[in-house]
């Protein structure tokens, strides 16, 4: 695909296109989390978003923007999940046949949904194959459109409606953090946040075991690392993308990271304080706030929450694992019989 870098306007002609097509999902606050970080922070709920995660916004920009006689030979997309669910449901929407290559170890919630959307699953080994090159065969066999996760300035500018309708809702915002796998989101919130809210400080969030974007951001240019280990499987990606990643380096003024013990610690906080299902990955911006505090108490934080597509036997698992560490750290009082 020839390098087109998206703008901001082409993030207005997406929300122009997703309009009664996507949830303009809600803004909510915790008085709690409020309270921890000594900050006003105000989360943007893609869990609430059709196909359960942000990655619908895009998925679906991308495919109206596609010719119509283009459209008919169908799409193919190349996905760990949410992408998946998302291209599926929205090729569904549409009467667009789709394909969506997924790897093996695809979480089975994520690999149900996509195939009861209607798409074809083709599976890969992550560890051993190369997806880029097998969705881009596939296309070429069938004569489809090939729309990826992230690297596709489409896909881009409807990820950047979120943080439109964050800051549209929320007011001008001091920082935003947002989950970063392949800066599809991150890019998108980058445009819009430049746009929107001048003085925000726009801060990406990776998974420690993955800094491809880190690195990248510090070296000024794309850094591509072996295929991390991560229970954010959303962001479980090796590089950044070339369409996103000269927005990223331009309009974002630091990538963080946090360990997966802190994505369960924030797992456990959504569920029990504000009664919501977030994956792991979903809780990477999040985690981040509440580890960064000391610095921003006082401001106003922006905090994507990518999605809630999680397999409900793990996110027991997970959350209960979090709840006995708590007790652990925090036994109940005992007064004497």
């Amino acid at each position: 695909m020839p390098l087109n870098i998206p703008t901001f306007d082409d993030v207005l002609t997406a929300a122009a296109r997703l309009a009664g097509l996507a949830h303009r999902t809600p803004v909510l606050t915790s008085r709690t989390f409020n309270e921890l970080t000594g900050a006003e922070v105000f989360f943007k709920c893609e869990n609430f978003q059709r196909s359960g995660a942000f990655k619908f916004r895009g998925a679906m920009n991308a495919l109206l923007a596609l010719d119509i006689s283009v459209r008919a030979r169908g799409v193919v997309a190349y996905s760990s999940g949410n992408h998946a669910q998302a291209l599926a449901y929205a090729a569904a929407i549409k009467g667009v046949k789709a394909a969506i290559i997924m790897p093996r170890d695809a979480p089975e919630l994520k690999v149900r949904a996509t195939r009861g959307y209607g798409a074809e699953v083709i599976f890969y080994d992550r560890y051993s194959e190369n997806r880029e090159e097998i969705g881009g065969r596939i296309a070429a066999e069938r004569g489809a459109a090939l729309i990826p996760p992230y690297d596709h300035p489409d896909v881009i500018a409807g990820q950047g409606t979120a943080t439109l309708e964050l800051i549209q809702e929320a007011g001008s915002l001091d920082a935003l953090y947002v989950c970063l796998g392949g800066g599809g989101l991150l890019a998108g919130a980058a445009l819009a946040a430049a746009e929107c809210a001048p003085a925000c400080r726009v801060v990406g969030v990776e998974p420690e075991a993955g800094n491809d974007g880190q690195q990248s951001l510090a070296r000024g240019e794309v850094v591509t690392i072996e295929v991390p280990k991560s229970i954010a499987d959303g962001a479980v990606v090796t590089h950044l993308g070339a369409h996103n990643f000269p927005v990223i380096r331009d309009k974002v003024a630091a990538i963080t990271t946090v360990s997966d013990d802190a994505l369960i610690e924030m797992m456990h906080f959504f569920a029990e304080r504000m009664k919501i299902v977030v994956e792991p990955t979903g809780c990477l911006a999040a985690a981040a706030v509440r580890s960064e505090s000391q610095s921003l108490r006082g401001q106003r934080i922006g905090v994507i929450v990518s999605g809630g597509n999680v397999d409900l036997t793990r996110f027991a698992s997970l959350i209960m694992a979090a709840a006995e560490r708590d007790l652990k750290s925090h036994p109940a009082a005992t007064t004497p019989a």
